[in-house]
């Protein structure tokens, strides 16, 4: 063997310590991946350039998390009925206030 192909390992090795940051699209992109069971986890790790275990670790904290997306409109649901009512509330004192002044 050759001594450039031991560069050439030696390269790929090193490239891939580096450490990657990121986003959280791209995180459950990836995530949903092993939940549809087209490719193993293996397969993924290569076609996206990460390690099963962190695969993993996202799937699982994809799921845990995937019931939150309900709660938060349910919360942004009565946020708005909530202020709402308070528009409701400011036109009636408006109203009253102008039948007063034109009576």
């Amino acid at each position: 063997m050759t001594i450039d192909y031991h560069l050439s390992k030696i390269c790929h090795i090193t490239k891939r310590n580096k450490r990657r940051n990121v986003d959280g699209s791209f995180k459950g992109k990836v995530a949903l991946e092993p939940i549809q069971e087209k490719l193993t986890l293996s397969e993924l790790a290569a076609k996206y350039d990460v390690f099963p275990t962190q695969i993993s670790d996202w799937e699982k904290a994809f799921i845990a998390g995937s019931g939150s997306v309900f709660d938060d409109i349910k919360a942004k649901k009565a946020e708005d009925v909530t202020a709402l009512y308070q528009q409701i509330g400011r036109l009636q004192m408006d109203l009253a206030f102008l039948e007063k002044r034109y009576d």
